[in-house]
């Protein structure tokens, strides 16, 4: 879901791939903590899951909730390319939520979701281009609220999988609770070596990576330069 301003932000070199520590995964956080984890040696970039997306929660042509945007990266070997899935962070330190003026997004105690109240949203657009994933698609005619990625919180309510997840051919998407040890992302976060994306920004995000080709010895980070882009 990355836009073009935050794809040339980061071929800028300011928005990487970040190695997070692992006292920062274990974390305790009151209820659940739902997350994401993409293992990108799996994705084939089939889009199945921006497609099932799409139908599963009936968005506007071109307010798609989750996307894939292909990638190369600098490693110790050269460089290669990825398919990287991109959608809403769920962050901990949201600054959609911030920023909304009248508490339309909020994130929820209960479980971390991130989510918009449509009732109350005003349509401003201003958490658009707060967040900095590029990850709130809004609505051009300024008539509804900004679509988002919410994990198909009336899927999971009811005990399912995201669609994105459900459907994925390659098993890239894994979703839980990391508040579960028992938990499949519990395990790939504490079995890997895990990366968030634009983690400086502060925003604490709920949407990991593993699978990522070795980095050069003498870099902290990889950083990402973007080939392309879905519209």
């Amino acid at each position: 879901m990355l836009d073009r301003r935050s794809i040339l932000k980061m071929a800028a070199g300011s928005a990487m791939l970040t190695l997070i520590p692992s006292a920062q995964l274990q974390a305790k956080t009151p209820g659940k903590r739902l997350a994401m984890v993409f293992d990108v040696r799996r994705c084939t970039g089939c889009l199945s899951c921006t497609v099932s997306c799409a139908m599963e929660n009936q968005t506007d042509a071109g307010r798609c909730r989750t996307r894939v945007n292909q990638a190369a990266i600098d490693t110790a070997t050269g460089f290669a390319t990825l398919a990287v899935p991109n959608q809403c962070n769920q962050c901990d330190n949201p600054a959609c939520v911030y920023v909304c003026p009248v508490e339309a997004t909020y994130k929820r105690e209960e479980d971390g979701i991130v989510v918009i109240n449509h009732d109350e949203c005003i349509h401003c657009q201003l958490c658009v281009d707060a967040c900095p994933y590029g990850a709130r698609r809004k609505d051009e005619t300024l008539n509804s609220p900004p679509e988002k990625c919410n994990f198909c919180i009336h899927r999971t309510s009811a005990g399912l999988l995201p669609a994105c997840v459900e459907t994925c051919i390659g098993e890239a998407r894994n979703f839980g609770d990391l508040n579960d040890p028992n938990s499949k992302v519990s395990q790939l976060v504490r079995d890997n070596k895990v990366y968030a994306m634009l983690a400086a920004e502060g925003t604490k995000p709920n949407i990991f990576y593993i699978g990522l080709p070795e980095q050069p010895q003498d870099k902290q980070i990889l950083s990402l330069n973007f080939i392309e882009w879905q519209r």
